[in-house]
């Protein structure tokens, strides 16, 4: 095939060129009459969407044609699918720049469709739309506007998630055309939308409708170039202006020489307005100078943000500004250096000296022309320039001493990729620029959306790009598709998988789960290595001990507490507590962390484990807790019932003195109720009862206590002296030293008395006798100075008397 003319179809515009690029030839079928329909195309060479326009009258309709639906095809017309739709009138019909079709209906319901296959999530617009009707819709890459009948725009800023916002009120008057600028070239960060209402245009945003006072309108239409810079207006009277953003200045005006006004106006790059009829297309450049088009049936453009594409029925075609690079090359007359490096080719491939001398002609120009021919084989369509381009580039390079190949090398890559993508089959029409903004990931997305997996898969591994997510969505295509039973593609798919790295067996049986084979999901889980993965969908699953036992062989502490917690709050307690039961990790976590948050999950648990005295604990601690009295006593009761039928030893000492603590709770409480102005008595220990009140001369009722809660008589009388020497009732101390039977001996009386400093008040000659072993008649001052002589008393000697209480209060005590 003989090489193209790589000045054909190039079209001066000032002083820039513009070349129209023929990609592919018959693209669609005879049965598609493109002049009826609408057709949407996805940035970046993406899919079209093709809805049969109602407005035009059938050739003729049978079943087929009278079921409404939209084509999705590629740019090469091969068909990728189509979704049947019977759910309103479309009143818009756009793409985002993840290649996600939007289509609204009139009534406001928007559908964004996934992966070109069917697969959408929908919301409503609401804000009136159901009410006065979707009249149209414009998108930008993230979002778009859609006016009401009533005028009112209503605008969706993020497709992740939506939230219909209504911009300011909107002025009466007949909408002749409208336009938006993208948030991203506002000031206010906010979409702003151009309305061309009667004779003006009004500048809507978020808080203000503003009057632009314009006098040529009604504007037929309007559009705003890729970078927010310029408005393109068709004038009531057919010509087309080209002003600034704020109306403020009037770049060029055209005269189309036709009252017939344009289908479509769009912008080619930022430099060029494209406005065009059923057959006809004009690209008008800076200062009205315009080239026109003509083609034998109805043509589409489709913009992009570096040039537009023209579809027709036969021919794909990409229209486009030529490159400095490229103009410094092929420009009739050119002498730049990289010109004439790719002359040197057809001389050296003729063996010709002139080769040589062209070389060193420019020979300290040289790298830079090798640069501009790797840069400009970039921006080729066709094959047969781009490898005579590179074939310059790397003559050149190896005349240089040094050259860093490394541009060479990588457009060399990317030359390969476009070229795949390019083919017929594939049908992805995408240029260099728009390549290097998509990014390589994005682009094998879009394959993996057409179901192109062979080819994506082959360019992750060329371009270095980890593949697993290609794999996930083959493994989950295939578990939707699928009709053998779930054990066989279960097995396909780790065959298929096995060895592959990153591979997310989660996200396939999510697939699985999704499509209702829960079972096919259970068997892909297992043979995902991360338990984190796995527990969130068995939860969802309904498969609650599988999940927990995942986790809990994990060994992940915070994986078991979450399984736990999701548990806990959609099972009945007992259906929980039976979970936990049999596996102890679970067990002894729920306790962890009930202990500290939940006691009311603790008792239960306890009271489940049979595990009385556990529970009978928190209720004690419970008690200790609580400031009110009858809170206080019930859980010491509770706590006590909780012990009544054990009949271990311990146990029924427990109960034994829980009961005694709730009894002597009662007993406090009407001592403080009979005998003291505040609460003197409540919370004390019954040592500390006690003590207090014969301190403060209730013997009686401390005698009282001692035999309801049978304390040991050493006790009692240790609390009795030690009273009794605090309160200095040296009288009552006499009445008890006349008693010969002290069962703590006399000792203790002699220290707590001389250790009070009362050395004369006592006369004890028998049991003095006793305690010294001297005759009877000595006295109290006898034995303190025969003491000091010995080196002090025996507790200063750190002795301990026979059944003295320690220092510290002992007994039944609810403090």
């Amino acid at each position: 095939m003989a090489p193209s003319n790589p000045l054909a179809n190039w079209e001066r515009l000032g002083d820039s060129f513009y070349r129209k690029v023929p990609i592919y030839n018959a693209i669609f079928d005879e049965d598609v009459e493109l002049e009826n329909y609408i057709v949407a195309g996805a940035p970046y060479g993406g899919a079209l969407a093709l809805h049969r326009d109602d407005t035009k009258p059938y050739r003729f309709r049978d079943a087929q044609t009278a079921k409404s639906s939209i084509g999705i095809y590629s740019s090469s017309g091969k068909l990728i699918n189509r979704l049947n739709w019977e759910h309103g009138t479309i009143r818009g019909l756009g793409w985002s720049d993840k290649e996600e079709l939007l289509v609204i209906t009139e009534d406001g319901t928007v559908r964004r469709y996934f992966g070109l296959y069917g697969d959408f999530t929908s919301f409503s617009l609401g804000n009136g739309a159901e009410e006065y009707g979707v009249r149209a819709c414009r998108f930008w890459t993230s979002g778009f506007v859609a006016l009401l009948s009533n005028n009112q725009l209503v605008a969706v800023s993020n497709y992740d998630e939506p939230r219909p916002k209504l911009l300011a009120h909107c002025p009466e008057g007949e909408v002749s055309s409208w336009s938006l600028i993208p948030p991203a070239f506002t000031l206010s960060r906010s979409v702003e939308v151009l309305l061309a209402v009667d004779k003006t245009v009004y500048l809507v945003d978020p808080t203000e409708a503003e009057d632009k006072v314009l006098q040529n309108g009604p504007f037929k239409h309007a559009s705003v170039s890729p970078t927010g810079r310029f408005i393109a207006l068709i004038t009531a009277e057919g010509k087309v202006w080209v002003v600034s953003s704020d109306f403020q200045s009037k770049y060029s005006e055209y005269d189309p020489e036709s009252r017939v006004t344009p289908r479509t106006v769009d912008w080619c790059g930022d430099d060029a307005v494209v406005i065009a009829w059923e057959d006809e297309v004009h690209l008008i450049g800076p200062n009205g100078v315009a080239a026109r088009y003509y083609y034998d049936g109805i043509v589409h453009v489709v913009p992009e943000f570096d040039g537009v594409r023209l579809i027709t029925h036969d021919t794909c075609e990409f229209l486009h500004k030529v490159t400095d690079v490229t103009e410094a090359i092929f420009r009739l007359g050119s002498t730049s250096p990289a010109s004439v490096l790719l002359d040197s080719i057809d001389l050296l491939e003729k063996k010709s000296p002139k080769a040589d001398e062209n070389i060193q002609r420019i020979r300290s120009s040289l790298p830079e022309a090798v640069d501009i021919c790797v840069r400009a084989a970039g921006h080729e369509f066709d094959a047969y320039w781009q490898k005579r381009l590179l074939k310059a580039a790397s003559f050149g390079k190896s005349v240089l001493d040094l050259y860093n190949s490394d541009d060479f090398v990588e457009m060399t890559e990317k030359l390969r990729v476009l070229k795949a993508v390019r083919d017929y089959q594939i049908g992805l029409p995408i240029s260099y620029d728009q390549y290097m903004r998509l990014t390589p990931e994005k682009l094998i997305e879009r394959l993996v959306n057409r179901h192109e997996y062979l080819l994506a898969i082959k360019i992750s591994e060329y371009l270095q790009i980890p593949a697993d997510r290609i794999y996930v969505h083959w493994a989950s295509q295939k578990v939707k598709v699928s009709t053998v039973d779930d054990e066989a593609v279960c097995k396909l798919i780790v065959q298929r998988l096995d060895g592959k790295p990153g591979i997310s067996f989660e996200l396939i049986a999510q697939a699985a789960y999704d499509e209702g084979r829960a079972n096919l999901a259970t068997q892909l889980l297992n043979h995902e290595p991360r338990a984190g993965k796995q527990v969130p969908l068995l939860l969802n699953m309904e498969e609650d001990e599988i999940a927990l036992d995942k986790a809990i062989e994990s060994g992940d502490n915070d994986l078991v507490n979450y399984v736990l917690l999701r548990l806990k709050s959609k099972l009945p307690l007992a259906s929980f507590f039976r979970m936990i039961n049999t596996r102890p990790m679970a067990s002894a976590l729920v306790e962890t962390t009930a202990r500290g948050d939940d006691t009311e999950l603790l008792k239960d648990l306890y009271y489940q484990d049979d595990r009385p005295i556990d529970g009978s604990n928190v209720l004690l601690s419970e008690a200790l807790s609580q400031t009110e009295l009858p809170s206080k006593t019930e859980k010491l009761h509770l706590a006590s019932r909780l012990l009544v039928d054990s009949k271990d030893a311990t146990v029924v000492l427990q109960q034994k003195l829980l009961s005694e603590a709730s009894q002597l709770l009662k007993v406090q409480e009407a001592l403080d109720k009979d005998i003291a102005d505040r609460s003197e008595f409540v919370g004390l220990s019954l040592n500390e009862t006690i003590y207090r009140l014969i301190r403060s001369g209730y013997g009686k009722r401390a005698q009282k206590l001692q035999s309801e809660f049978k304390m040991p008589d050493k006790t009692y009388w240790w609390l009795r002296l030690r009273a009794l020497v605090a309160k200095r009732d040296w009288g009552e101390l006499e009445e008890i030293g006349r008693n010969k039977k002290s069962p703590i001996g006399w000792e203790p009386f002699y220290n707590e008395i001389l250790g009070a400093g009362n050395t004369n008040s006592l006369r004890f000659r028998p049991q003095m006798h006793q305690f010294t072993g001297r005759r009877q008649g000595g006295n109290v001052g006898e034995m303190w100075n025969d003491r000091e002589s010995r080196g002090g008393s025996l507790q200063s000697q750190g002795l301990q008397y026979p059944g003295a209480p320690p220092d510290e209060s002992f007994g039944t005590s609810c403090r």
